[in-house]
């Protein structure tokens, strides 16, 4: 028959009560120095007895583990209080930047003109001075971009007036050996050719003749 599960609750006899702890107590420590060894663990074991004698084992000096073990549980604390704070934290995050966000919204209807009745005359110099340099920078980089436009249209009204030029004096002379200009496309080359083709003189009916043959 093999052994049954044993209920485990306290012995009522004080002599086999203390007969079972030291055993238990021998088992207990001597598994302790084992799990210390094979694992390589720092380990710590206190065992009060009835009668208040203390029974204890340590891999290492007990008090250091014992300083240590208090040092991670005031860790453990301070990490659960602030979690516990965190939401209290981002509230008041939440609340800081809908007011920053009502401040700003305020400050633009001023600037466009709009709910001046509470501002004073200091107040409204200080607006007008924000505006004027405001207005001041638009115009700046508004003159930029115009400029940069009128160069890109002079650049590009050079271009077309040399390809007209060009195309000109091939009408005028076609015949004459150009060189094409660097701004013209390739589609001046192929005119070039075209009008070429164009504008040879009619060869004879014999040349014609011959040419067929061939």
């Amino acid at each position: 028959m093999g052994r049954g599960r044993i209920r485990l609750r306290k012995i009522e006899s004080a002599t086999s009560r203390q007969v079972t702890f030291s055993k238990r107590k021998n088992g207990l420590l001597k598994k302790a120095y084992e799990l210390s060894v094979l694992c390589d663990v720092e380990l710590g074991l206190i065992v009060l007895s009835p009668r208040g004698k203390v029974h204890e084992f340590s891999s290492t000096c007990m008090q250091k583990m014992l300083e240590r073990y208090e040092k991670c549980s005031e860790g453990s604390k301070t990490t659960s209080i602030a979690k516990e704070e965190d939401p209290k934290a981002l509230k008041r995050e939440i609340a800081n930047m809908e007011e920053r966000i009502e401040i700003l919204e305020r400050t633009q209807r001023k600037m466009l003109g709009e709910e001046l009745a509470s501002c004073a005359l200091k107040d409204l110099n200080q607006l007008e001075s924000q505006v004027e340099r405001g207005l001041r920078n638009i115009r700046a980089r508004k003159s930029e971009i115009l400029v940069t436009q009128i160069e890109q249209l002079q650049r590009k009204e050079r271009m077309f007036s040399e390809e007209n030029n060009f195309l000109r004096k091939r009408i005028v002379d076609p015949h004459s050996v150009l060189t094409t200009p660097a701004s013209g496309s390739g589609s001046l080359q192929r005119s070039e050719v075209e009008t070429q083709l164009v504008m040879r003189p009619p060869s004879s009916n014999a040349d014609f003749l011959f040419n067929s043959s061939h």
